[in-house]
């Protein structure tokens, strides 16, 4: 209880702040059901998504980014579905560079008050976060599905990014 408090304030405090910054929430997916290639949910990560729902409900998002592939889609939809926002689904054509690109051009193309939904893959979230300025991506292990990091983006003051974690502790 006292955690998912404490994520409420931190996503609250960013995401009130000043009206010259964009807030970026960056999720991985939730837990899938297997390795196939585009596998859906698993339980946990159906649980995962409704902590994720309930995590923002508060934070009065203004667009969604999601990849072509269902478990994005899925671990988005309820938050989506909550804040009556339509996810967009954003290529993955070209490889993880020109994705990374794509998402940092449609975000920093936002009005300086939006605040952004991201969910993408292990290999996607750090890089997108440096991409928005956070210095040094931390690599996110294959087992690591918990990790929120929110950023504040064209802040005339520095903000470092604020790592939380939702849901269910990740089993790595």
């Amino acid at each position: 209880m006292m955690k998912r408090l404490l994520l409420a304030a931190a996503v609250s405090l960013l995401t009130a702040g000043s009206a010259m910054a964009q807030t970026v929430i960056l999720v991985r997916h939730a837990e899938k059901v297997d390795n196939s290639e585009d596998p859906v949910l698993s339980a946990g990560g159906e649980a995962r998504a409704n902590a994720l729902a309930v995590a923002l409900s508060a934070s009065d998002l203004t667009h969604i980014f999601v990849t072509p592939l269902q478990r994005t889609r899925m671990t988005a939809d309820l938050t989506a579905r909550a804040q009556a926002i339509t996810p967009e689904v954003v290529s993955l054509d070209g490889g993880t560079d020109a994705h990374v690109r794509r998402i940092d051009q449609r975000i920093r193309a936002l009005p300086t008050d939006a605040i952004v939904l991201v969910v993408g893959h292990s290999n996607t979230i750090p890089l997108i976060a440096d991409a928005l300025g956070e210095i040094g991506p931390a690599a996110m292990a294959d087992c690591e599905y918990d990790r929120m990091t929110v950023i504040s983006v064209r802040n005339s003051i520095d903000s470092p990014a604020i790592i939380a974690r939702y849901g269910a502790p990740s089993a790595c």
